[in-house]
């Protein structure tokens, strides 16, 4: 089985490659040095709500393999208050203190296969990140504060200089310091998480652009949101020359041209910035009434949306204005949107639907490992070689994901373009094996 698995591999390789340097060169893909970074960044989210119905504790990163082909692990996600500080909610529907550091882990749990001790300090996710670094001391882990459903007050954090400054003086506190509520017996106290974050990501959906229905928006927030990276980085530093050690500052940035327009200055906010994460998904989903792809590599040929979103309009998007492309890292999704219902008969793509394929955990929306299992039971696989995007669709349910073959020619696009790496949103979509992440890994090794 071995060589058979080699040449299809290596077939593979050389299809994404004739495909990606066949295309037609934009600002993003006309990268003048392909392959001129040491190395690259692989970016990997991990979920604090994953431990329950998708079963996938911190272990499964070191079993699986995957830890040992990442560079960075985003843990999502730290919390904004009303005013402007960082804290870790356990109120319910909240925040959960309890799988971030309270919950003891069993040993099968365990990364070590050490059980959490009664009363030690530090238990949970943040404990098992503590030992997955220590079995892997490649990995850096980040606090990624915001995301989709936290980002109601950080407008509010970056609205004056004296709250920027407190807002980023609460985070290195709690999570590099590691300053934790608790103590007295109780998981937590002073210094129980100190060392396992390393620096700061920050999810702010978005600046000056609505997210979540509630969240505070100012036109002032795309200056303020470059003032805020400046109070970071001035504050990381600080800290920086205490341990001895730099503390990364990354940001998750939006796909979309308006929003970029709307919620940042340019090229401005990469003077601080160690790298930044590009949204390469949620281009389309279950929420219109068309079947479309949602994280195409190229605008497909007949895509009824003019303009229409992709990889190539983020990527090219950034570098329009201003962005260095060696900090650009292009995240990838490791799961599916998906519509049923569909009528107007060929393969499905761009036909009328009648809703959000029903799902797992949230209809229209699956994790690739499940999704693999449907390629040949009732499903047929469909790929746009041009555009860079395949869908499952068996007459009446469509599902549009990245499967091995479309992440490995995002990986030689990332290469070709000049990029500086890959990131993935997010760890526990993918399967027990790692496979998505080792093909990550295989696209962007520096040979």
């Amino acid at each position: 089985m071995r060589p058979f698995r080699h040449r299809r591999l290596t077939a593979v390789v050389a299809l994404a490659t004739m495909l990606v340097t066949a295309a037609p060169p934009t600002a993003a893909s006309a990268g003048d040095k392909p392959d001129r970074r040491a190395g690259y960044h692989r970016v990997g989210y991990f979920t604090q709500w994953g431990i329950y119905g998708r079963a996938f504790p911190v272990k499964k990163l070191d079993t699986s393999g995957a830890a040992s082909r990442l560079t960075h692990v985003n843990y999502a996600f730290g919390n904004v208050s009303e005013d402007g500080r960082c804290y870790v909610d356990g109120g319910p529907g909240e925040g959960d203190a309890w799988a971030d550091y309270q919950r003891p882990v069993p040993a099968e749990e365990s990364v070590d296969g050490v059980a959490d001790a009664p009363g030690q300090a530090l238990n949970g996710n943040f404990g098992q990140l503590a030992k997955l670094k220590a079995k892997h001391p490649q990995l850096q882990v980040l606090i990624s504060l915001g995301g989709w459903s936290w980002s109601t007050y950080f407008s509010n954090a970056a609205r004056t200089d004296a709250s920027r400054k407190a807002f980023v003086a609460s985070c290195i506190d709690l999570y590099l310091k590691g300053n934790l509520l608790g103590g007295d017996g109780a998981a937590g106290g002073p210094g129980a998480a100190a060392g396992v974050f390393d620096g700061i990501d920050l999810d702010w959906e978005w600046p000056n652009w609505a997210g979540e229905p509630g969240n505070v928006i100012r036109p002032e927030d795309r200056e303020n949101f470059t003032k805020l990276l400046a109070e970071f980085r001035r504050q990381l530093d600080a800290f920086g020359r205490t341990t001895r050690e730099h503390h990364p500052l990354t940001a998750f940035l939006p796909a979309n041209p308006a929003t970029m327009d709307a919620g940042y200055e340019g090229g401005k906010i990469f003077k601080y910035l160690d790298f930044a994460t590009v949204q390469g998904y949620d281009f389309h989903g279950g929420w219109e009434a068309v079947a479309n792809q949602q994280s195409a590599l190229r605008v497909p040929a007949g895509s009824p949306d003019n303009p229409d979103f992709s990889v190539e309009v983020a990527i090219d998007g950034w570098i329009a204005r201003g962005a260095p492309r060696d900090k650009l890292v292009l995240g990838i999704p490791y799961y599916g949107r998906g519509w049923t219902g569909i009528t107007g008969g060929g393969n499905g793509l761009f036909q009328p639907a009648t809703g959000p394929a029903p799902a797992t955990f949230e209809p229209g929306y699956e994790d690739y490992k499940k999704l693999k299992t449907l390629a040949g039971d009732g499903y047929t696989v469909h790929r746009d070689l041009r555009a860079g995007h395949a869908w499952l669709f068996d007459g009446t349910t469509f599902w549009t994901y990245d499967d091995p073959a479309v992440v490995l020619q995002k990986t030689l696009y990332i290469r070709r373009a000049g990029l500086a790496g890959a990131m993935i949103w997010s760890l526990d979509g993918d399967d027990d094996n790692a496979t998505l992440t080792k093909t990550i890994g295989l696209g962007l090794t520096t040979w």
